[in-house]
């Protein structure tokens, strides 16, 4: 595959979500990841959620593309291999707690010094540095930090999380974003490498919107909502005779053919309404009013009237929907995959499109250590020395 990435190659120190998400969005675009494992288990992700024979489905996934070389880091020689790495990579990503490569020696200040034109992406919970910087964190304490889940859920409810690790993933992109731009940075010859220092509670913060301006200023403090959007009119969650269907309608011209749809001209036409401040002030007469039409009729009549309009609406879907829409398989977001064994499952595809590098997927999450001899002798040791590694516990 001749993706964007070709040529670029990226050294993964990580586990679980957070660094392993990152490189493989670069891997699916060609770059090369060799992903560090520690010989036995290796990362713990083959064994999280839903297994088959044996190893996680969320690891086939999270892992494709990659290539996976067992390193006992607690070894001297282990250690002397992952600097030999670095001196021929372009980036290298992990999510240690901050201090982690440090102590096994392979810190910024001496993969650095072996390379200058590395790029390294550190994700941890609280950032590099700081009075938390020690602390432990994954990606559901980020998005409590980051001021998410005081937002997310009903009002009569505790704080709520999203059903996936969005923590994690926030930081995921925000660390690939910076991985690209020290890239762009080293490539152009505009300077050396450089660390990226990614928190996931900051990555969860600067999503967050308008959130400090509005307390500092005005002293709102902004809490859970439901299905709404608060602050912004009419946009929510409503119920049909067979389902639940989100409306936005808060754009002006879309509320006034909203209005129409529902029947209800007069707030169609009502000066007051005109803009969304007037709107935000009545939001709870429009919802009423927006109800009262939906919940008389099923999803479907309800969708098409909405869609006729050209008023943004959809259904929420379960992954059932998601794997049967023909939107979905139109933008091959849905694909076909084989596993070990050769069982075949779908996989999600690949975004972003690109129309002339598109990303894909040449093969699934590998086996621990699969890529050991390949990825060794491709940086001239020779078979004996292989061996003898092999011998003495320090790669598999």
């Amino acid at each position: 595959m001749n993706g964007p990435l070709s040529g670029i190659r990226i050294i993964e120190i990580g586990t679980l979500i957070a660094a392993p998400f990152a490189a493989r969005l670069m891997a699916e675009f060609g770059a090369e990841v060799i992903k560090i494992e520690q010989p036995g288990l290796g990362d713990p992700l083959r064994k999280w959620r839903k297994l088959h024979q044996g190893t996680s489905l969320w690891w086939y996934l999270q892992s494709r593309n990659k290539k996976s070389i067992a390193i006992d880091l607690k070894s001297p020689d282990g250690v002397a291999l992952v600097r030999d790495l670095a001196a021929t990579a372009d980036v290298l990503i992990e999510n240690l707690r901050p201090g982690g490569l440090e102590k096994l020696g392979l810190g910024w200040d001496e993969l650095s010094a072996i390379n200058p034109k590395l790029t390294m992406v550190r994700i941890s919970g609280y950032g590099q540095t700081g009075p938390y910087r020690d602390r432990p964190g994954f990606g559901a304490i980020g998005e409590a930090m980051g001021g998410l889940r005081f937002t997310t859920g009903s009002p009569d409810s505790p704080p709520a999380r999203v059903g996936v690790s969005l923590g994690d993933t926030l930081a995921s992109l925000h660390g690939v974003i910076g991985a690209l731009m020290s890239l762009l940075r080293v490539k152009t010859g505009q300077g050396k490498g450089q660390v990226v220092d990614v928190s996931l509670y900051e990555s969860v913060f600067n999503v967050m919107e308008s959130l400090v301006p509005e307390y500092d200023l005005m002293g709102h403090v902004r809490t859970r909502t439901g299905g709404a959007l608060p602050g912004i009119s009419p946009s929510n969650t409503y119920p049909t005779g067979n389902g639940y269907v989100v409306i936005a309608g808060n754009s002006d011209a879309i509320f006034r053919r909203l209005m129409a749809v529902v029947g209800r001209p007069d707030l169609a036409e009502d000066p007051a309404l005109a803009a969304n401040d007037g709107r935000v002030a009545r939001n709870q007469e429009l919802d009423d009013a927006i109800t009262a039409w939906t919940s008389a009729r099923d999803m479907d009549e309800v969708l098409a009237a909405l869609e006729a309009a050209e008023v943004p609406a959809g259904r929420i879907y379960s992954v059932a929907d998601i794997v049967d829409d023909p939107h979905y398989l139109a933008r091959e977001m849905i694909l076909p995959s084989t596993l070990p064994g050769g069982i075949d499952v779908k996989m999600p595809g690949i975004t972003p499109k690109l129309s002339e590098t598109p990303g894909g997927v040449r093969w699934q999450g590998p086996m621990l250590g699969e890529h050991t001899d390949e990825v060794l002798l491709g940086l001239g040791l020779a078979e004996q020395e292989v061996q003898r590694l092999r011998r003495e516990g320090v790669v598999r």
